[in-house]
């Protein structure tokens, strides 16, 4: 039986928004800044089964992003503090929504050319995809650790 001050606690820590932009933080940056720049690293596999690979990856990563955006903004909201954090969720589910509706799109048309061996023509879709990423992991980063170094979550 838990008591109810353990009980208090565990409820103020799950309803710090902190704890998901850790976790989110720690999965985009374990999958785009460790695993993808290591596999593309890799001389074993060829061009076309490497760019498929991260395709598969980046699908899944944006799937398991999109569900922490979710659970980002249902802790914001049980949490009270929905008017503080409302601009820092409405950038981050607006990078969300370029990376999910335009990047990754246009990246996965680009990898399907290049398999169909067709060169693609130039484009700024990886450039913009890196910026955003690296945009959304340091929003993530600062203020999972704003949001932990005070307990009552009250300011990103």
């Amino acid at each position: 039986m838990v008591n109810k001050t353990a009980a208090a606690r565990i409820r103020t820590a799950l309803s710090n928004p902190g704890w998901v932009c850790l976790t989110w933080f720690g999965m985009t940056a374990g999958v785009s800044l460790l695993t993808v720049p290591a596999l593309f690293s890799s001389s074993a596999a060829t061009r076309a089964v490497l760019l498929d690979v991260a395709r598969v990856t980046f699908t899944a990563l944006n799937k398991a992003e999109l569900a922490a955006l979710v659970i980002l903004l249902v802790v914001v909201r049980v949490s009270g503090n929905a008017r503080r954090w409302w601009a820092v969720c409405s950038v981050l589910a607006l990078i969300m929504l370029l990376q999910t509706a335009w990047l990754l799109p246009e990246l996965a048309e680009r990898t399907r050319m290049i398999l169909s061996g067709t060169e693609p023509p130039p484009s700024i879709a990886h450039a913009a995809y890196s910026t955003l990423e690296l945009a959304k992991l340091g929003l993530l980063l600062i203020l999972g650790l704003a949001a932990i170094s005070r307990p009552d979550s009250r300011r990103p």
